[in-house]
């Protein structure tokens, strides 16, 4: 049984202040800056809403499940990653949506749809999915994040390079592939 005075005790409890903190700071920033009044603020918005717009009327509505399923996937290690990333100082979004998601827009929005609609033109054009999932991570890294950083809506700390975030998106994108298939699998198995 650990007691509340016990030293780990003492400073987790203390690491959990920090982050509080910390989180207040990025909250009186957005505040205090007015972010939602601003043209960055709204292009991040437009980054969400429209790939989703568009989403709605480019899925091939005959293999939804599956192609939503690996977009999903391809979002979840998106928000896994940009959580570490951004709790270790890495990389972060100076006018996030929401102070406390900072890279919703990315993760939630343009990454996973644009994953999924080259998932989906592979799977309808018989293509090589790694090939052309490895061209669109080539695009993210070193065309979208170099936009956003020269936008001012992305910035990377310590040695973190646009090499790293291509081999990060390349892993996910591999991550996601197996996670799909790992379910197509057991579908098939329990199902007959």
């Amino acid at each position: 049984m650990i007691k509340l005075s016990d030293r780990r005790i003492v400073q987790f409890d203390k690491a959990v202040k920090l982050r509080k903190e910390s989180t207040d700071a990025f909250i009186d920033y957005w505040r205090d800056h007015v972010l939602y009044a601003s043209l960055e603020y709204w292009i991040m918005v437009a980054i969400l809403l429209v790939p989703l717009i568009f989403l709605v009327f480019k899925i091939d509505k005959t293999k939804m499940f599956l192609i939503a399923f690996y977009g999903y996937s391809i979002h979840v290690l998106a928000a896994y990653i940009d959580i570490f990333a951004i709790n270790s100082g890495k990389w972060n979004y100076p006018f996030p949506l929401v102070p406390f998601l900072p890279s919703v827009s990315i993760d939630t929005s343009i990454v996973p749809v644009t994953f999924m609609l080259v998932y989906q033109w592979t799977l309808n054009n018989n293509k090589n999915f790694y090939v052309y999932s490895t061209i669109t991570a080539v695009f993210f890294s070193f065309v979208f994040k170099p936009i956003l950083s020269g936008l001012g809506l992305f910035r990377m700390y310590g040695n973190m390079n646009y090499f790293y975030l291509l081999i990060i998106y390349v892993l996910g994108f591999i991550a996601a592939k197996m996670i799909t298939n790992v379910f197509i699998w057991l579908q098939k198995k329990y199902t007959k």
